[in-house]
């Protein structure tokens, strides 16, 4: 039995590779520091986990591609997770995945068991990352090979579909998504023009031929715009809650008692993660509401109920397996999140989806191990650490925002040694502000922005296959069936607000 395993586990293969890495001195070190790193950021008000992943891209530029991403995976993994603290202690998610921990972990921790209600959510975090790993280890491949039988046109229409389901789920107002969506892919479209080799909307700047380099732009939405808005909100100040000398440990009992919350919730959250553009918090929503829908005590739920900890923790962790699957597989990011990880394979010269199991099968290997090894970690930190770390809700933003406005200055020139990074950084910012500001959600922005070039390319393709034919995109049965699923995302809102504007005139009939 031993014997089948060697060849697999040899150094030779992608397999063994990426256990080299993972499992080498520098592997582990860097996994441990992402993941400390992620759960700092994830507890201090104001930084947000796709900020920093966006500030330490460029760190990762040059280096081996393999750390890179492990470290890139635990700092997500870490940030996610640390989110918690300020959900618990402040009233304050830290991330847009741990809104839903606040409705019952700060009662908790208001009624004196502020050490319970964060170790319940480090418990459930953990549990949700092993169980979403679970089902990334097993629906990958699958899908992958699934999805290698695409065609240029069935490509087209993934990704057409993908940003429907992002513009219809990204926020409130369908008509301000797909404004954000399609605003990103009009931002992505300056450049040479691959087909071509023509200069296009580069209004004859040289500078401009090249496009917008990704990682300006994502520093710019989501670090710039974060600095600005917590320079104007810095004088907000909330008193955080107090551990003291509550235990923060679970024990078995716990585990026995939330096994059942645990289990349901980390599958809704890997399944809603694996819905490209949903993300963390829709997961949280709709794992929390079971939770209450099945519960014999629902009217406890929002008062400081266990069971609601439980569930909103292990559905917002468990979406981070069930995100990186439609991103390995299909090259699609599940979450904003994402996005900046696709833009880091990307800038390591790989290409997401199924042709980054035949060209670089060890990256693979690689985020699947280092989510596991992350997991860990993060539990191991966060249960030693926990009182030092509920600290860092008092650090004050005046000294961080100087030092991380400095790391995104220098990450963005640093790419190519241009300035004109650094202005393309600053003016994403402010876009990035505007846009929030008028309430236009990023999301879709940044995934037209990231997916629109690639939309085109395959488009192209496809024409030039087809001698300009457009019909193979509804008469070749894959690529018909994203179109239906792209058509029906983009109408069912109106459908069923159409539906609910008469049914009261009907009742009022009868």
């Amino acid at each position: 039995m031993f014997d089948s395993l060697l060849p697999l586990l040899s150094a030779a293969t992608p397999f063994g590779e990426a256990m080299d890495h993972l499992f080498s001195p520098i592997g582990l070190l860097l996994i441990v520091f992402g993941a400390a790193l992620g759960i700092f950021v994830g507890a201090v008000p104001g930084l947000t986990g796709t900020m920093l992943i966006a500030l330490m891209l460029p760190l990762t530029y040059g280096q081996d591609k393999l750390l890179s991403m492990a470290f890139l995976i635990s700092v997500y993994v870490g940030a996610v997770s640390g989110g918690l603290i300020t959900a618990t202690l402040l009233r304050m998610p830290g991330t847009p995945a741990s809104i839903v921990t606040t409705l019952d972990g700060y009662p908790m921790a208001r009624d004196g068991q502020p050490g319970k209600a964060l170790g319940l959510g480090v418990m459930s975090s953990t549990a949700g990352g092993m169980i979403s790993w679970l089902f990334l280890i097993l629906l990958t491949e699958p899908i992958a090979r699934l999805s290698s039988r695409f065609g240029y046109f069935e490509y087209f229409s993934l990704v057409l579909m993908a940003l429907v389901l992002i513009a219809t789920i990204g926020g409130n107002s369908l008509w301000r998504s797909l404004f954000s969506g399609f605003f990103g892919i009009l931002l992505s479209m300056p450049g040479l023009v691959a087909a071509t080799g023509n200069p296009r909307m580069t209004f004859g700047i040289t500078e401009m031929n090249a496009g917008f380099e990704h990682m300006p732009v994502l520093i710019g939405l989501f670090a710039v715009n974060q600095i600005l808005r917590d320079i104007i909100e810095i004088e907000k100040k909330k008193k955080p809650i107090e551990i003291g000398n509550n235990r923060v440990l679970v024990g078995l009992r716990d585990i026995k008692t939330h096994a059942l919350n645990m289990l349901r919730s980390s599958v809704i959250g890997t399944w809603i993660g694996i819905l490209p553009g949903i993300g963390g918090n829709i997961g949280s929503v709709t794992a929390y509401s079971v939770a209450k829908s099945v519960s014999k005590t629902p009217e406890k739920f929002g008062t400081g109920h266990e069971a609601g900890v439980v569930a909103a923790e292990s559905a917002n962790n468990a979406t981070i397996g069930g995100a990186l699957i439609p991103l390995i597989a299909m090259g699609l990011p599940g979450s904003v999140m994402e996005v900046v990880l696709l833009g880091a394979l990307i800038v390591h010269g790989l290409q997401p989806g199924p042709r980054l199991f035949e060209q670089s099968p060890d990256m693979v290997y690689t985020i699947m191990g280092a989510m596991f090894l992350a997991n860990i970690a993060m539990a191991v930190i966060m249960f030693a650490s926990m009182k030092r770390l509920a600290r860092l809700v008092r650090v004050p933003r005046p000294y961080l925002l100087p030092l991380i406005l400095c790391f995104a200055v220098i990450g963005s020139y640093a790419l190519s040694n241009r300035v004109f990074d650094i202005y393309v950084m600053l003016g994403f910012g402010l876009l990035g502000f505007c846009l929030e500001s008028f309430r236009i959600p990023l999301a879709p922005f940044v995934i037209g922005f990231v997916l629109g070039p690639i939309a085109e390319k395959n488009l192209s393709l496809g024409l030039q296959a087809s001698n300009g034919s457009y019909a193979p995109i509804v008469t070749q049965p894959i690529s018909l069936f994203f179109v239906i699923i792209a058509l029906v995302m983009l109408f069912l809102p109106a459908i069923k607000s159409l539906a609910s504007k008469n049914t009261p005139r009907e009742e009022g009939h009868s």
